[in-house]
């Protein structure tokens, strides 16, 4: 079995510095805020994969049947040699990406990139266990900031799946697709994953599920600033929210306090007071139109070159051409 190589390019303590940075400025914002990433530990981690298998979660079985039906596409599109994933997680749903790119164009090198160790290097070995040739060159890092990639053989595909583009705000994603673009040679590409405008019903429906289970992972934001920084946060006392914004066109998690509450935050040495009915801004999920994409990927230095969707039309995958 070939060996995988795993770099930081994170300080042991850059996690903990942003979630005390992101706590801080959140809970002394108006209105009240804390960042999605924060949901995904352990547990929200568990949660989340809970949260796939929902029959209200469309997005992962639509972008997998995307990933399925069309990887072959995909590979002779790009004529890749190097997969780098952000955000990569277990690389799950990847795998469909790696097969193809190997038959059609001998792939070489993978690249994931994620803060989180564990599921770097589980990864890894779980794809060298079947595929002993590839070369894995894990990378621990925040891919929302500056990244440098190891030296891989060209062309590179960058792959950025599950919509977890909506994550980052108008401004934020500018940034992320400059940035990613940088990393780039002309004639790379990137393949990213976007959830589109539909129905509002469907929407909400996607994050507030009736089971509760969407309801759980948002307040489990709360168990992990507990558990670092000693807050006294009691999920009990907030409801979830989930609603669609017309006007911006993204779906909003927010908790919502039951009551008038004090929280403190001893390792903040922060006190945060919410009034009864006060809501807190856990995420926001951007849907999108073609046009749009395409819009942010030009103004990024790419030219768009493919769509593709689910048979129900609910999933993007774009690639899109460094130029």
């Amino acid at each position: 079995m070939s060996p995988y190589t795993v770099t930081r390019t994170l300080p042991e303590d850059a996690t903990g510095a942003a979630l005390r940075a992101d706590v801080r400025a959140g809970l002394t914002a108006t209105p009240k805020s804390l960042p999605p990433k924060w949901f995904y530990d352990a547990r929200g981690s568990e949660l989340f994969e809970e949260i796939t298998r929902l029959p209200e979660y469309y997005p992962t079985r639509a972008e997998r049947e995307i990933l399925a039906g069309r990887a072959a596409e995909i590979a002779r599109a790009t004529g890749a040699r190097t997969l780098v994933e952000l955000g990569s997680g277990s690389s799950e749903k990847t795998r469909h990406l790696l097969d193809a790119l190997t038959g059609a164009n001998g792939l070489r090198d993978y690249v994931p990139v994620d803060v989180s160790e564990s599921a770097l290097t589980g990864a890894a070995e779980a794809l060298l266990a079947d595929r002993p040739d590839l070369r894995v060159h894990a990378l621990i890092a925040d891919f929302t900031r500056s990244v440098e990639l190891p030296p891989t053989e060209g062309p590179r595909l960058v792959a950025f799946l599950g919509g977890t583009i909506g994550n980052l705000l108008p401004a934020e994603r500018a940034r992320f697709l400059t940035a990613v673009r940088a990393l780039l040679a002309v004639g790379d590409t990137l393949l990213l994953g976007t959830d589109l405008v539909k129905d509002e019903a469907v929407l909400v429906r996607a994050y507030d599920d009736e089971s509760g289970v969407t309801a759980e992972f948002n307040k489990n934001v709360l168990a992990v600033v507990d558990r670092e920084l000693g807050a006294d946060f009691d999920p009990r006392d907030f409801d979830h929210v989930a609603l669609w914004d017309r006007e911006n066109e993204w779906i909003e998690m927010r908790l919502r306090a039951r009551r008038a509450l004090t929280v403190k935050v001893p390792e903040l040495d922060l006190v945060a007071h919410f009034e009864p009915g006060e809501e807190m801004r856990t995420e926001i999920s951007a849907k999108f139109r073609p046009e749009g994409v395409d819009a942010e990927l030009t103004a990024a230095g790419f030219t768009p070159a493919r769509r593709w969707t689910d048979e129900a039309g609910r999933f993007a995958l774009c690639l899109a051409t460094a130029v």
